[in-house]
């Protein structure tokens, strides 16, 4: 049986690529809309061979539909989440809307997959931030080798993740250096070409920003409400892909070849490790890609039993699209559907 699918947001960067990865993983769907706002109403995307029009979502029967995938941003989705899931069709969030709610699973299949049965409270289930769910799928299956006790973690965080207007100003402001045009800020706080800015999101109270207490907070509902994590969350002139550099403390010593091993089996993970110049892997490699890379992983010396690495993956694709499609996949193969209905 094939499935009926929404994609809301389909005109914007996750949207097309939502519609994109559906078409790749050969999603069972009979039918797949592209939902977007009324001034987008008639625009025209891609999904496989076909070009899908785009339908306004206020004039939009959810009745029938299976899954609504939501990439609108936070505050449609707290006005017509709950509106959808009330019509018996399974939304999953890709804003951070849901994801502090305890009613919500927060899901990165790799890692808490069974927890995605609690979606039936609301109908919702919450895509973690695209930082987070990269992270996680790497910490995860450290997590099962040897407890984790803290996490230190810097971002280099793509321009992307804020939008086609942000990779808009990084081009613009490329192009305008070379010729001199000035390069006036619009997007970002300060000039992102040639630059990097140490503030994602608000600022909070203690002075985090409120992208370094997602992941925090994120880490903690997915994998464990122990680990401690402190983030340093960074815009760097980067269309696509983050990166993180991560210092991992466990309970016991764990190797650097302990660590290799696990991650080299671990799932959505591929290791490219290799000690010398270009062994391992950069934003522009992992563009378009499903996996999350792991390199230079190492014994940090300087705490006992620690380990650094570097993490590298398109957030575009797992760290928003991708992870949504494989939470439907998941309710799909575990015939949770019932659930919902």
């Amino acid at each position: 049986m094939g499935y009926r699918v929404a994609v809301i947001g389909a005109t914007g960067n996750v949207g097309r690529e939502m519609l994109n990865i559906l078409a790749e993983r050969e999603f069972p769907a009979d039918e797949v809309f592209a939902i977007a706002s009324r001034r987008s109403m008639g625009v025209e995307v891609s999904f496989g061979d076909q070009r899908l029009k785009c339908r306004d979502l206020e004039n939009f029967d959810f009745r029938g539909v299976d899954f609504a995938l939501m990439s609108a941003g936070s505050a449609v989705s707290k006005e017509w989440s709950p509106r959808i899931g009330a019509q018996g069709c399974v939304v999953i969030d890709n804003s951070s809307c849901w994801r502090y709610d305890p009613d919500v699973p927060l899901i990165v299949p790799e890692v808490n997959a069974d927890a995605v049965a609690g979606f039936t409270k609301k109908n919702i289930i919450a895509n973690p931030n695209c930082s987070t769910a990269q992270l996680v799928v790497v910490l995860k299956p450290l997590h099962d080798l040897a407890k984790i006790k803290r996490v230190v973690v810097a971002t280099y965080q793509s321009v992307s993740g804020a939008g086609k207007e942000a990779m808009d100003e990084l081009w613009d402001q490329t192009k305008g250096i070379f010729v001199t045009d000035p390069t006036e800020p619009k997007v970002f706080t300060k000039q992102i070409a040639f630059n990097v800015i140490p503030h994602i999101d608000v600022f909070m109270e203690d002075g985090s920003t409120k992208e370094e207490w997602k992941m925090m907070v994120e880490t903690k509902k997915i994998l464990d409400p122990k680990i401690k994590l402190t983030a340093t969350c960074v815009r760097v002139p980067v269309f696509v892909g983050h990166s993180e550099a991560v210092n991992v403390e466990f309970e016991r010593p764990v190797t650097a070849e302990e660590a290799r091993a696990t991650l080299r089996e671990a799932p959505g993970v591929l290791v490219v490790d290799k000690r010398e110049p270009g062994g391992y892997v950069t934003p522009v490699e992992c563009v378009g890609d499903y996996a999350t890379y792991v390199s230079r992983i190492r014994e940090d010396q300087t705490i006992d039993n620690g380990l650094s690495f570097w993490v590298v993956s398109d957030n575009l694709r797992k760290g928003a699209a991708l992870n949504t499609v494989q939470i439907a996949e998941v309710i799909i193969n575990r015939n949770l559907l019932k659930s919902a209905a």
